[in-house]
């Protein structure tokens, strides 16, 4: 498959296949259909609206709704975001079309969108993730600032300007020269606006399905109509005079300056929309089986043939949309569908109901564009910098976009971000106190070999045979600063002192005095390498004193770092999503391979990872108990069943003499019979993965007991309810030891196949 093609939806690997068993070529559920209504009721009337605020022709707007829905959705790697015209363009694309005109800013939407593309074939998708969040909102307050002081004066009945500043200034005349019918309609449309969302009671709830944007122009229309108002209104002309794309015309460097401004915000906008998405989507109750995780590459590549498309026929550029990708998840929809069914009601609406659209007063849509930017300057968003100590960027990308335009105003919040990083990297404060004979050292900031001189001269003030206390507050140290921390405690402790590194934030840690060459090295701020048992005993030590020494670390150490998470645990109970069954192999260690803490999994683990049939004879019930608790009492929302490479519970399957003595292993294992069964005959059938065969017998059979297992769990009864419900998803695990490589079982029965996990992107598909 060439670097550049995304992959089908049908395709094996790929995030977005279709389930098992359904497989017509254009699947329509019934969340999907309603979703496409809330989401195509929310666009028109938003995108009429951010055609009107660019100045571009209204059915611009149209065009790149339908291009949105239709394209990207088909082609984009987030199955749930709507892309369409975004109000983050609306600044960029206004004044492409001051400085161009319309057909020349159509060529340039399809430049970006051709760039697009090409940024997708290098899968550079992520990279746009590196930029700061704080010029990220920065830069949609710029636009939204810009956008509401352009469409107040629409709404105030007059003519905007092509700077903030051009409207600041004009809006005092503007204030004395109101237009009645305007700014009535305008404040119809926004009391309903803000009125809507907050209707009481039964009745309120269920009006607020519909959504408030289209109520609110809906409302002002009907009254424009009712009273004989006259204002302006929409102005669709036949579709026969529509202006396709031209040939950019003017000078390079603008036309290069406009495409690259044009492709960032665009590209910025929807990989960050692609996110939130995958947030929305991971938040919503129930299983998301169906719903993977976005493939930003892919999202890109859509976004990019959309915007190839909607420039060439004369559409606004296209990007994915916050308010209509949000509208879509909380509606329920389950595939691309809902998005592709928004875009053909737009296309529909279009040709059909254009008398109805040339009813609406500009007033309106201007109200109704103005509230968009209000709301782009997120509260939300400034708490959030302020905690972070950037509101700096925040502020100088606001104001850059607002004063100088939107790459400006990218580049200057990227210059204040660089500067104040380079800022808080130079300045670490050193502090030295004695207190209770005990030599305190306190470093705050970043520990880099800037700071190596003087924190080197701070530690030489620690006498010999003295106990100092290092306190690292902070979130980075860098070799060179790291070597001169361990040479000095070193020295110290050769010279009889003891030397103490505590971490206070979860960054920079380790702590415990140095004593002796036996003690365990693992600390949670190196690297977890040439690890040796922790609890092998120097000197004929009993192993209970290893034990407890590991203990005292942990209360040294990690107990300070999560004991908030325990404590709020402990009030609210464990919500564990998972229960994850392994084996009781002590190289297994889930938390490790998982990526997971604490209330995370609902860890269940037994030799073999073995679960007991129901009623067998000589069965067990604590496998069984603790699924019945996993899945009725806690209410996971899925259950992964872990094999492992070497297991030595499957080697002696593998060994045992039938008939054996009945020692409680071997009645154990007797659970594991039906495993060692499928991987008798045809030594290529059975389970296998997906880019080698396994290595031998006991591979096999390890791999077999996976699919096994999670077949004898589908015959509990909590869990074959809880999957008929659609509640519960069962998935296959292998861990291979030795190469610390996991593999995800797709598929089931001897079809089964377990896939490399490489890190990446994978979605998998539950069993």
């Amino acid at each position: 498959m060439p670097a550049c093609a995304p992959p089908h939806a049908d395709h094996p690997r790929s995030p977005h296949r279709s389930a098992p068993g359904r497989r017509r070529a254009f699947p329509v559920e019934g969340a999907d259909l309603s979703a496409s209504i809330a989401v195509f009721l929310i666009a028109l009337p938003l995108s009429l609206g951010i055609a009107l605020a660019t100045g571009a022709p209204l059915r611009a707007g149209l065009v790149a709704a339908a291009v949105g829905g239709l394209v990207a959705g088909r082609l984009g790697g987030c199955p749930l975001q709507v892309s369409g015209p975004a109000a983050g363009l609306t600044v960029v694309t206004a004044d492409l079309i001051q400085r161009y005109g319309w057909r020349t800013t159509c060529g340039i939407t399809v430049l970006a969108g051709l760039v697009q593309l090409g940024l997708g074939c290098l899968r550079v998708a992520r990279g746009a993730l590196a930029v700061s969040p704080a010029v990220v909102h920065g830069m949609l307050a710029g636009i939204g600032v810009t956008i509401a002081v352009a469409q107040l004066h629409i709404v105030l009945g007059g003519s905007p300007d092509s700077s903030v500043l051009a409207n600041l200034r004009a809006l005092p005349a503007q204030l004395a020269h109101l237009h009645p019918a305007a700014v009535s309609m305008s404040t119809l449309t926004l009391a309903l606006l803000l009125a809507w969302p907050r209707l009481p009671g039964r009745a309120g709830r269920l009006l607020r399905r519909v959504p408030a944007a289209l109520v609110a122009v809906a409302g002002a229309t009907a009254t424009a109509s009712l009273t004989g108002l006259s204002l302006p209104r929409v102005d669709l002309p036949s579709w026969r005079s529509h202006a396709l794309a031209g040939l950019p015309q003017g000078p390079a460097l603008g036309i290069a300056a406009a495409v690259l401004t044009t492709t960032l915000v665009c590209s910025v906008q929807s990989l960050l929309g692609a996110v939130a998405v995958d947030k929305l989507v991971a938040a919503r109750p129930g299983p998301q089986s169906r719903v993977g995780r976005s493939h930003l590459d892919r999202e890109l590549l859509g976004q990019g043939a959309a915007n190839v498309v909607s420039g060439a026929l004369g559409g606004l550029p296209v990007a994915g949309v916050a308010v209509r990708s949000t509208a879509n998840v909380k509606s329920g929809a389950v595939s691309r569908n809902s998005t592709m069914l928004h875009g053909v009601l737009v296309v529909v609406a279009a040709l059909l109901t254009v008398p109805v659209l040339e009813e609406i007063p500009l007033a309106s849509l201007a109200a109704l564009v103005m509230a968009v930017g209000i709301q782009m300057v997120s509260l939300h968003h400034i708490r959030s910098v302020t905690r972070h100590r950037e509101v700096a960027v925040y502020a100088a990308t606001a104001l850059g976009v607002a004063l100088l335009g939107v790459l400006q105003g990218v580049l200057l919040g990227v210059a204040v971000a660089v500067a104040l990083a380079l800022n808080r990297l130079a300045h670490t404060r050193i502090t030295h106190e004695m207190r209770e004979g005990v030599h305190h050292l306190r470093i705050r900031g970043q520990l880099t070999f800037l700071a190596v001189p003087r924190l080197s001269r701070a530690l030489h003030l620690v006498p010999q045979g003295a106990h100092a206390v290092v306190e690292l507050d902070g979130s980075f140290m860098d070799h060179a600063a790291y070597e001169s921390l361990q040479d000095w405690r070193s020295a110290h402790a050769a010279r009889g002192g003891t030397a103490e590194l505590r971490g206070r934030r979860g960054g920079i840690r380790t702590a415990g005095p140095i004593t002796s060459s036996t003690e365990c090295r693992c600390r949670p701020w190196t690297p977890w390498r040439d690890h040796r048992s922790c609890f092998v005993a120097a000197s004929g030590a009993p192993a209970g004193r290893e034990l407890a020494r590991g203990i005292g670390s942990f209360q040294r150490n990690t107990a300070p770092l999560v004991r908030g998470e325990l404590a709020r645990l402990a009030r609210e109970g464990q919500r564990p999503a998972q229960l994850f069954l392994t084996c009781a192999d002590s190289r297994l260690v889930t938390s490790m391979i998982t990526a997971s803490g604490p209330g995370d999994l609902f860890v269940v683990r037994n030799i073999g990872n073995l679960v007991p049939l129901p009623g067998e004879e000589h069965g067990d019930d604590s496998v069984a108990a603790a699924v019945e608790y996993a899945v009725d009492v806690l209410g996971v929302r899925s259950i992964t069943v872990c094999g492992h490479s070497g297991c030595g519970a499957m080697q002696a399957l593998l060994t045992a003499e039938p008939g054996g003595a009945g020692t409680p292993l071997r009645r154990w294992l007797r659970h594991g019979l039906p495993s060692l069964a499928r991987t008798t005959g045809d030594r290529d059938a059975g389970p296998r993965f997906d880019r080698r065969a396994p290595a031998d017998a006991v591979e096999r059979l390890c791999l077999a007991n996976v699919v096994q297992q999670l077949e004898h769990l589908r015959a509990h009864a909590p869990v074959a309810r809880a999957l008929a419900r659609g509640e519960l998803e069962l998935h296959g695990m292998y861990f291979h030891v030795g190469e610390a490589q996991a593999y995800l079982l797709d598929g089931a029965g001897e079809g089964a196949v377990f896939e490399k996990v490489t890190g990446g992107d994978e979605v998998h598909t539950p069993v």
